[in-house]
């Protein structure tokens, strides 16, 4: 949702003593101020809600330039692999001031606090205000970047956060419910984005009507059903730069790879990677697997734990040199992947054509496969997806783990896998399944 803002107008609420926000999010960037939802008029009349430098919650306010609000829980929000439920809960009529701003983190409420300085008694905040999500809105614009999903505003009631979430009966995992019993108020709003016409749809009630700047991406990516994406906090010595999601990576200058936020020991898994651009004169693509290294600097096709498919058709890895594999790729070209860790085997397909004559469905025979190490005897016990440079040179892949992008575009034909899940631009091999975790649970 980087650098896209939806804004609903200033309207007059049913109390400006009481509201609640909830909503899910899996954060894509880090380190900078982010905002999830700002109502402001300028810069001295506002509320906000933040993820800070330091990745900590803040719920700010101001009316007319003083501090009406401040409290920032102390848990830090580092997880790039998982969503986050958050639900803020004001009611200034409360005589105990920590009563007044409840913060709930996946169900449970956050009682260490760095910092506190809790609205007066009684007082109105800026919940009127313009709406803005996704950003700060008024001058320099602070977008969140990540997934946002099941953004609720309800003005004149302050819920809990088991109003909009409960607790798996079989996983104990926290998540959503997806038509919670709530009265929104006079400008309460609920915004599901999964109509795909029409994303900023308000399922309150109300019909509050939004404006949206920036592209509004639709994704499968949800908090009952959570993707892998490529992981920015592994990313100490590859110096990668990531965009839309943790999805698109341009390769720094270096030899090491970023890897996913999942490793996979057990199943069989297919997803995508496009090559989208390369530095000028330079075209070393590598794409394929790889263990946790036993060396940071280490690419995959310096390691014992990986191997890829060159963009000269070769293959490397597992310590060995240069293999004749396939066809040559570059930029435009799409690769596939086909890991099946239950009989150690690799394939590539280059545009949807299977490359070494591969079948990725002929099992423990191998059909044009590529041997792999048992996945349970590399470091990490287990694969992830990796793509870069073979030299240190910039290089730019979008993965495709079933999300059904390359960058912002989505892909023309959305194959799904057998159970029905994810949107591929080419066929999914039978009985394989996209990298989320209903799969990876069910078949891994």
């Amino acid at each position: 949702m980087a650098s896209t803002l939806l804004t609903k107008s200033a309207a007059t609420p049913t109390n400006r003593k009481k509201y609640t926000v909830s909503f899910w999010c899996k954060k894509a960037l880090f380190g900078i101020n982010q905002y999830v939802l700002n109502t402001a008029s300028d810069g001295s009349n506002r509320l906000g809600i933040l993820f800070n430098t330091s990745e900590q919650l803040e719920i700010y306010g101001q009316t007319s330039g003083s501090e009406n609000a401040y409290v920032r829980p102390t848990r830090l929000f580092r997880d790039s692999s998982a969503f986050y439920h958050i639900v803020v809960a004001v009611d200034t009529t409360q005589s105990t001031a920590a009563d007044r701003v409840k913060i709930y983190v996946n169900g449970t409420l956050e009682t260490v606090m760095t910092s506190t300085n809790y609205p007066s008694q009684n007082a109105d905040l800026e919940s009127h205000r313009n709406h803005y999500i996704g950003g700060y809105g008024v001058s320099s614009n602070y977008y969140f970047g990540g997934c946002l999903a099941h953004f609720h505003f309800v003005d004149g009631t302050a819920y809990p956060a088991s109003t909009f979430g409960e607790t798996d009966s079989v996983s104990g995992i926290w998540k959503p419910k997806t038509a919670p019993s709530v009265t929104y108020g006079n400008v309460g709003y609920f915004l599901k984005f999964e109509n795909s016409g029409n994303l900023d749809l308000d399922s309150s009630g109300n019909n509050i009507s939004f404006s949206t700047s920036g592209t509004l991406t639709q994704n499968v990516d949800t908090p009952s059903n959570n993707f892998i994406t490529i992981n920015p906090l592994d990313n100490y010595y590859p110096a990668c730069t990531f965009s839309n999601g943790n999805t698109t990576v341009a390769t720094g200058n270096n030899y090491s790879y970023c890897q996913s936020t999942i490793y996979v020991n057990t199943g069989k898994y297919y997803w995508e990677v496009k090559a989208v651009s390369k530095s000028s004169g330079a075209d070393e693509f590598m794409i394929g697997i790889q263990g946790k290294s036993a060396t940071a600097t280490n690419s995959p096709a310096q390691s014992n734990n990986g191997i890829t498919y060159y963009k000269d058709g070769d293959t490397y890895g597992f310590g060995g040199g240069a293999t004749s594999y396939g066809n040559s790729y570059t930029v435009g070209d799409i690769i596939g992947v086909a890991l099946d860790c239950d009989n150690n085997k690799l394939y590539f397909s280059k545009n949807g054509t299977w490359q070494n004559s591969g079948d990725p469905t002929s099992g423990a025979t191998g059909t044009g496969a590529l041997a792999i190490t048992d996945p349970n005897d590399v470091p990490q016990g287990g694969y992830s997806p990796v793509g870069g440079a073979y030299t240190n040179v910039s290089h730019t892949l979008s993965f495709n783990f079933g999300q059904g992008f390359f960058g912002t575009t989505a892909v023309a034909s959305a194959n799904a896998d057998d159970g029905g899940l994810g949107a591929m631009e080419y066929d999914v091999p039978a009985n394989y399944r996209v990298l989320c975790t209903k799969n990876i649970k069910d078949y891994g």
